[in-house]
């Protein structure tokens, strides 16, 4: 039986970042400013999540998915790999309007990759910040591209102002783009293929612009249309709150009050704290779980029994992700 797992973040620095996962995530960070995402569960090629404590302190994620993956993953392995990816980003600019691949495209790839389907949770977002979701109503690939050649990409893209709490589903092959100002928590595919289809006129540190994947791009996108906030639908459990359930990962909202229980049904759970304070067993041996906080259960645990209080920030919240059926 594998313990609870913590692990230490993976930091990317882009030009878009900026200092939140210290300021509203209680992070310690070195200096700069351009601290953009914060992968917590990772294990893609040379990307690898690392236990942070106790007995398997300092093994990758990947090393435990291939030596103990019944353990780790229960019904949903072997597989060669940890089959999502999480992460926190933190855009303090415009992240550039992107596409993803789906699976078929992506394992055409040399090295062949997954395609990557995501959901995004707003956990803080400034005044006027927008996310761009999809294309608007009769927008088509010709329109697309005209607008992508000519430098006029953000006409033809759907846009709204998010609030927090807000959840956007992004199926590979969808038009999307983090506007700045919002901090977010992503869930997708442990893929890392990007097509960058418009970076809104603007250059680099190097004074010139970052190279665009028009073609790549363009083949990638087989949806269109306009993508607003998901509905949250109720559960068995008055505490959750599904808020995607495809192929890939289910992803839910928690508000427990008190004790909650989580896991025992032979899969893995990923939770994170968004609010509040969350203490696991204490023969855990491990910290309350603060805001920014991540642990995975493995699928070998039975029941546990968390305990969820208040904090400074606001009632206990937090996100549920398990790997889809």
């Amino acid at each position: 039986m594998l313990p609870p797992l913590t692990f230490s973040p993976v930091y990317r620095r882009y030009l878009w970042g900026g200092r939140r996962f210290a300021t509203t995530l209680g992070r310690e960070l070195p200096p700069g400013d351009d601290f953009a995402e914060s992968w917590e569960l990772v294990d893609h090629g040379d990307d690898q999540s690392v236990v942070a404590a106790g007995p398997l302190a300092g093994t990758t994620l990947g090393r435990l998915v291939r030596e103990r993956a019944a353990d780790l993953l229960g019904r949903h392995g072997p597989r060669p790999t940890f089959p999502l990816l999480f992460k926190f980003l933190d855009a303090h600019r415009d992240l550039s309007v992107q596409v993803h691949p789906d699976d078929a495209r992506a394992a055409r790839l040399a090295p062949p990759d997954l395609g990557k389907t995501e959901a995004w949770y707003v956990v803080d977002a400034a005044a006027g910040s927008r996310i761009y979701a999809g294309l608007r109503d009769g927008v088509g690939r010709p329109e697309l591209e005209a607008a992508i050649r000519t430098g006029r990409c953000a006409e033809v893209l759907h846009s709204f102002t998010p609030r927090v709490g807000d959840c956007v589903f992004i199926p590979a092959g969808t038009v999307h783009a983090i506007g700045a100002g919002l901090l977010v928590a992503e869930i997708q595919q442990a893929s890392d293929v990007t097509y960058r289809l418009f970076d809104w006129n603007r250059m680099g540190p190097d004074g010139r612009s970052r190279p665009l994947h028009i073609e790549a791009g363009l083949d990638a996108v087989t949806r269109f249309g306009p993508v607003a906030p998901v509905t949250p639908a109720a559960t068995g459990d008055p505490a959750v709150r599904r808020l995607v359930r495809c192929g890939y990962f289910s992803f839910d909202e928690v508000l427990p009050q008190g004790e909650w229980q989580v896991g025992g049904d032979d899969t893995c759970h990923l939770l994170a704290v968004l609010a509040g304070e969350v203490t696991l067993d204490p023969a855990w041996d491990l910290p309350p779980l603060r805001r920014g906080a991540c642990v995975l259960l493995p699928a070998s645990l039975p029941p546990q029994q968390l305990q969820a209080t208040a904090g400074e920030d606001g009632p206990a919240t937090l996100l549920h992700v398990t790997p889809g059926e």
